[in-house]
């Protein structure tokens, strides 16, 4: 079985267009969302019928949540709560029912898949060893697929308890071996942080097994324009074009 795995689409289509019509090309057998489809971006209506229209499996990001009153947006920074809150508000009903229906976790016998952790699967960021490291002692998984950082990596857990991070760069291939165990970051489709501007997703082959991340140029300066004249905050639009 072949997934089409993407996370962080944070309402920009653009990018979701782009990652969707480059992962056509590769014929997935099936599509699945890591969270957050909506938050910072300007289209999260545009968004949300995408990925429903996909029939894509998706789980809760904290986003996701926070613009349906599943959590708290004074949780959340400035700069995210503003665009949580003018996201609730642009939400249509059919739309917010569908994300406060997201399931927190989606299960195959090949992985687990959450947007933060297996720990906590809506909120905690996976971002180095000690916290990797933390959460292999405590759940039980071979392979977790997450979200949530928007930074592409995998974390390695070899037989002899060892753990490693492996920043993953557009079309790097990751083969699973059936004796260590893994935590796979794909990245971001609609705000990456990893100083790429490109959006990016995973194909994970669980008959190989293993991942391989690809990046995808989309029309930036369109979400951008989009964003200045729905009001969100200045610093979101500029930090698409840095990938940051």
């Amino acid at each position: 079985m072949r997934y089409a795995v993407f996370s962080d689409v944070h309402a920009n289509i653009e990018a979701l267009e782009a990652v969707l019509a480059d992962a056509a090309r590769r014929s997935p057998d099936a599509y699945l969302c890591l969270g957050d489809v909506v938050g910072y971006g300007p289209d999260p209506n545009a968004c949300v019928d995408r990925v429903r229209r996909l029939g894509a499996a998706a789980i809760a990001g904290n986003h996701d949540r926070g613009a349906v009153g599943g959590l708290d947006p004074a949780a959340f920074s400035p700069l995210a709560r503003a665009a949580i809150e003018w996201t609730a508000r642009e939400l249509t009903e059919e739309n917010r029912a569908f994300l406060a229906a997201l399931p927190d976790r989606f299960e195959t016998p090949a992985f687990v898949a959450v947007h933060g952790s297996p720990r906590e699967p809506v909120e905690e960021y996976i971002l180095d060893l000690p916290t990797a490291l933390a959460v292999f002692a405590e759940t039980d998984f071979r392979v977790c697929l997450v979200g949530h950082t928007h930074l592409p990596v995998v974390f390695v857990r070899g037989k002899d308890g060892h753990i490693r991070a492996q920043d993953l760069r557009a079309d790097d291939v990751v083969r699973l071996s059936g004796t260590s165990r893994y935590i796979i970051n794909g990245g971001s489709v609609g705000q990456p942080r990893d100083g790429d501007p490109r959006a990016a997703y995973l194909i994970f082959d669980d008959g190989v097994p293993g991942v391989t991340l690809h990046r995808v140029d989309y029309p930036i300066a369109a979400t951008q324009a989009k964003m200045t004249a729905r009001g969100l905050p200045p610093l979101l639009s500029r930090r698409l074009a840095a990938g940051t």
